[in-house]
């Protein structure tokens, strides 16, 4: 698998493009960008076809990107048409599971949408992820020009502190789809004007149970908005 780095916040060098998947499924291309927080660590995954949109997914606290929820929307989005792009934040890149500070996740993934949105023009721009990685896309979809947000677990508040509710988060005036277990500790935030909220039965907070199930939900809803193929 190549890798390469990006230096700066909006340009892309040479040999840094995604290489299309083919029959087979997806081809990841792996590089990593620069960002004031530093190196974010970026894995794309094109669709063999016509491109519908960009979704750029973030990780939760302390996790991955190869969270099964992430992966099976990866899946099912990329055979939609639509380009994914899991970005590692700085702090995990480093080989740290604590969380870096809210400003700083947001300052990171905002470098990290400006050199992706320069690379992947004309097509319009997702943001999502799960748990703090929903809350980051929320966060800043404004800054970023987003279209639209998937989130992923999102966590309404501390386990056992529901006063402690980030359900403002939410409220970006862009069309939103959460998606969260029924039996998620983080709680389930209520649907609103503009944010669609799907409640999967048995689930917990990793939405392990069936991820296939999950991706299946984002990729009805990203096609219900026009951001899919059929």
């Amino acid at each position: 698998m190549k890798s390469n780095r990006i230096v700066g916040s909006v340009r892309s060098g040479p040999g840094v493009t995604p290489v299309a998947g083919d029959e087979n499924g997806p081809v990841t291309q792996h590089d990593e960008i620069t960002t004031p927080r530093g190196p974010a660590r970026v894995d794309t995954d094109l669709p063999a076809g016509p491109v519908a949109s960009l979704l750029v997914l973030g990780h939760g606290a302390g996790g991955d990107v190869d969270a099964p929820d992430l992966l099976a929307v990866r899946d099912e989005a990329v055979a939609a048409g639509v380009t994914v792009v899991r970005v590692t934040q700085p702090y995990r890149v480093a080989g740290r599971r604590a969380p870096a500070p809210a400003g700083h996740l947001d300052e990171a993934w905002t470098a990290v949408l400006a050199v992706l949105r320069e690379r992947h023009q004309g097509v319009p721009v997702l943001v999502g992820g799960r748990s703090s990685g929903a809350r980051v896309a929320c966060r800043t979809a404004g800054t970023v020009g987003a279209a639209g947000i998937v989130a992923l677990a999102f966590p309404l508040h501390p386990p056992g502190r529901p006063e402690r509710s980030r359900a403002a988060e939410l409220l970006t005036g862009l069309p939103t789809l959460v998606v969260n277990g029924d039996r998620d500790p983080f709680g389930v935030p209520e649907a609103s004007p503009g944010v669609t909220v799907v409640t999967r039965s048995g689930e917990v907070h990793d939405l392990r149970k069936d991820p296939s199930g999950v991706a299946a939900v984002v990729r009805d809803w990203l096609r219900g908005q026009g951001w899919a193929n059929n």
